[in-house]
């Protein structure tokens, strides 16, 4: 008979590593279910980089700290891997200290293995089904965490889902990241120049496919590595196999139209070489889990709080075109605003929680909480509310949201 854990975590991204870390430090025994061999998600397997948060509430306040994720940009910066800001980060060396923060956390790791059903009845997920190298396995848990990313484990197991903005469904694009090294970037501002000149001519002359309105990079611990976030690949759907690849083909063909036209074309960039390319391509959007609450723009851009507040952010709506070029950004009018708790407890569950940029939400709504340091707030709040249903001997929608805020955000 197979063991049944407290708490079980599936998806070792930002939101995972939260909810994991967070149980297992509270007495919780915790499995830590990921499809790579390495935990990170984004941050490591897609490359997103840097993060997008602030330390103080005197700053911009994209996001309000929470202790795992501060604790991981304090590892970092302690060995040597971060900049002074703490958001530009080596991403290989995370792979390194988030391995040793799950295992000093008495994390219970299982890499190279990926959900692919679930067993469940009234709002209850009594076994998920899991294919590991060696063949599919079940694994049965108190408290099932899903931090897919593109709620996989709430869509097994029946839970409704939205996809896509309201009038077609289409989700934001897909951007596979990549560096280029040997780049002169001593002066950033002629740089970012040069290449958004070239870039726009080399689309006129139809050698760049990319639909993207412009060039997106970003320094890197290293000042002749740049990082680029700038390929942009539509109308594919991130949960289906099949699109999934032939996004990823089609971004890597965009990947080296860029890097050709930049390397003939710029005199910056003429000893240039492709450094590293993402693992996986970086997803913004597939199916969101509804839940009791579904936070919309309104709630983003007006700051509002709630009772259940778990999670804090001020990022703005960023809404990249589901259909080609073109980015919408609307900002949070002053301070930030709150993920309530009944957003992450999806309808009728009686032991799934969301840790991931699945959330009941809306499609604009979303587009502002998708990123990884919220994430990772989400996730320590689903750890959190683990284990008081847990310990309480009740259901994730019997916890008291209200509690659950003051304990994460006591003084």
């Amino acid at each position: 008979m197979s063991k049944k854990y407290d708490v079980i975590v599936v998806g070792g991204g930002p939101g995972g590593i939260g909810a994991a870390v967070t149980a297992a430090r509270n007495g919780m025994s915790v499995l830590l279910i990921e499809r790579y061999g390495f935990a990170g998600g984004m941050a490591t397997a897609g490359l997103v980089n840097p993060f997008m948060y602030y330390r103080s509430n005197t700053d911009a306040n994209y996001y309000l700290p929470s202790p795992v994720f501060m604790e991981i940009v304090k590892s970092l910066s302690d060995n040597g891997a971060a900049d002074k800001e703490g958001k530009v980060f080596d991403d290989e060396i995370l792979k390194i200290l988030l391995d040793k923060l799950l295992i000093d956390s008495n994390v219970e790791i299982l890499y190279h293995a990926l959900v692919v059903g679930a067993v469940s009845k009234s709002g209850a997920i009594s076994e998920i089904a899991v294919a590991c190298k060696e063949g599919r396995k079940d694994f049965k848990a108190k408290i099932l965490i899903d931090a897919t990313g593109d709620g996989d484990l709430a869509h097994f197991a029946g839970f409704e889902t939205e996809k896509g903005r309201k009038e077609d469904g289409a989700c934001q694009p897909m951007t596979l990241c990549f560096r280029l090294g040997g780049v002169k970037a001593d002066d950033w501002d002629a740089l970012r120049k040069e290449l958004n000149e070239i870039y726009m001519e080399g689309k006129a002359r139809g050698e760049i496919s990319d639909p993207r309105e412009n060039v997106l990079i970003s320094r890197t611990l290293r000042p002749d590595v740049i990082h680029f976030n700038t390929t942009r690949v539509i109308a594919k759907d991130g949960t289906v196999s099949k699109d999934l690849g032939e996004a990823e083909i089609i971004a890597r063909k965009q990947v080296w139209e860029i890097f050709n036209v930049f390397k003939s074309k710029s005199q910056l960039c003429m000893d240039a070489f492709i450094l590293k390319i993402a693992t996986q391509i970086g997803i913004r959007e597939t199916r969101r889990v509804m839940g009791g609450y579904v936070l919309d723009a309104n709630d983003v851009i007006n700051a509002k709080t709630f009772d259940d507040g778990i999670a804090r952010s001020s990022y703005p709506i960023d809404i990249h075109n589901p259909s080609g070029s073109g980015t919408v950004i609307e900002r949070v009018k002053g301070g930030y605003y709150e993920i309530p708790y009944r957003c992450i407890v999806p309808k009728g569950s009686k032991n799934l929680l969301m840790a991931c940029r699945a959330i009941s939400s809306t499609h604009e709504a979303h587009s502002s909480l998708r990123v990884m340091p919220v994430v990772a707030s989400i996730g320590e709040a689903a750890g959190l509310a683990a284990v008081e249903a847990i310990k309480g001997g009740i259901s994730v929608s019997d916890v008291d949201g209200a509690k659950l805020k003051k304990n994460i955000f006591r003084k």
